[in-house]
């Protein structure tokens, strides 16, 4: 009798009572040929070769979703219709540190007319409470497989909103620490977040329009009419969801051309002063220029008398305090 690795998790539900899990091989194979409600979950990090003989051996998926789902390079979220199951391919997102990358995962997900399975590439701490659900109580794999596909999806799709909300509130900060006049990093951040923003909707675009195919009569012998609308709820939630991505990303562009604004003021201020200190220094150096030319006659003041080179250095330093005062007095300095 073939023996189930520790993560591969699989629960059979019947018509009333809580799920229980099954163990081994045969034990699936039996479950899933007597009809009976069933969910395999899959971590293909942990032990691929027994994620594949469950996909390609017990089964039978086709062998394109199989490479999908066991690949750890990460696949575009889709929907693709089969004979008798749907293969979607979602990411849910990671943990997420304020100013750092957001982190997704991705999860392949089959559904059948009794059975749901999905796979993943590590743990995923986001099913664990559907799980416990189903053991307490069978629900929601006791209502049907697409009531259990529903939870995943939806469980995955409100993980979006803490991370926006995280990512708005770093957006805040960094609003203030630009008109603080912090510079350090500043740009380096809002490009991260503004980075992410977009990630998120690129996402976030082909799901919806899977959640929208989930939402229509578009599988009746897989998605029953009644659990469409429920469906129809999750889409509604990544559309909501996609508007608050949508004011994320003007929000970063506001906060760039803050920070740039804050940068290019400071620079004038700078230039500024710089100009006045040029223009103090020009008739300055225009006198030094003429009377340290080499002539020695019809020179005023004399080149010999005591007086004259005070009078010249007297006369430059009146000049440069003239235009100082007379700079301040306009606010210019």
């Amino acid at each position: 009798m073939a023996v189930m690795a520790a993560m591969t998790k699989v629960l059979v539900a019947g018509d009333d009572g809580p799920a229980r899990p099954l163990e081994g091989l045969d034990a699936l194979r039996e479950a899933l040929a007597n009809g009976l409600r069933l969910w395999v979950d899959l971590d293909t990090a942990a032990d691929a070769h027994e994620a594949e003989e469950v996909l390609a051996d017990v089964f039978r998926f086709h062998p394109l979703t199989v490479e999908d789902a066991l690949t750890p390079q990460p696949n575009p979220p889709k929907l693709d219709e089969h004979d008798h199951y749907i293969f979607i391919v979602f990411h849910a997102l990671g943990a997420y540190e304020p100013f750092g990358e957001v982190a997704t995962q991705e999860v392949c997900l089959y559904l059948g007319q009794r059975y749901v399975v999905s796979c993943h590439h590590g743990p995923l701490p986001a099913l664990e409470g559907i799980r416990q659900r189903c053991l307490e109580d069978g629900l929601p794999l006791r209502r049907g497989p697409e009531w259990l596909l529903h939870a995943i999806l939806d469980r995955l799709v409100d993980d979006y909103l803490p991370c926006i909300d995280d990512m708005e509130d770093a957006l805040d900060r960094l609003e203030a620490e630009a008109l603080a006049g912090v510079r350090a990093g500043l740009l380096e951040r809002v490009l991260r977040l503004r980075g992410n923003a977009l990630r998120l909707r690129r996402l976030l675009v082909p799901q919806r329009e899977l959640l929208a195919r989930l939402s229509r009569p578009e599988f009746p012998a897989l998605v029953r009419p009644e659990a469409n609308i429920y469906f129809r709820d999750i889409y509604d939630h990544l559309v909501r969801t996609e508007y608050l991505i949508e004011a994320l990303r003007d929000l970063t562009d506001s906060a760039l051309n803050t920070y740039l604004s804050v940068v290019s003021n400071r620079l004038n201020e700078v230039m500024k002063v710089l100009t006045a200190v040029a223009t103090i220094f020009l008739p300055l150096t225009l006198i030094s220029g003429i009377y340290g030319m080499n002539f020695a006659h019809r020179v005023w003041p004399p080149f010999e008398s005591g007086w004259g080179f005070p009078a010249v250095v007297g006369t430059m330093a009146a000049l440069g305090i003239g235009m100082l005062l007379f700079f301040r007095r306009r606010g210019w300095l």
